[in-house]
């Protein structure tokens, strides 16, 4: 389970078994929601949230605050998904402060 992201107390992460399309989970405490990040001839076009079998969601503030971070480092999300799912290579936590 890679973590990718620390931000303000939610974690971004991969789950080892993971599947397309590119999506990221985070979590803070006991709530965990999954982001698929979904494009359009190559731009973001939006960020889709689900539910997590087993877990509560995000907040709704908190679900905000990912989508918000989501669409700024969405680039580094899809490189560290295709470091580690494509090309087999460990990835690197990055924690970030602000925005």
């Amino acid at each position: 389970m890679p973590k990718i992201y620390e931000y303000l107390g939610l974690f971004f992460f991969f789950y080892a078994n993971e599947h397309l399309p590119v999506h990221v989970h985070v979590s803070v405490a006991e709530f965990e929601s999954k982001f698929e990040l979904r494009f359009e001839n190559g731009k973001l076009k939006e960020v889709g949230v689900k539910k997590v079998k087993g877990k509560m969601p995000l907040e709704p503030k908190t679900e905000k605050e990912a989508v918000r971070f989501i669409k700024k480092y969405h680039p580094g999300i899809v490189e560290k998904w295709k470091q580690f799912f494509v090309e087999n290579k460990k990835v690197k936590c990055e924690v970030i402060n602000k925005l």
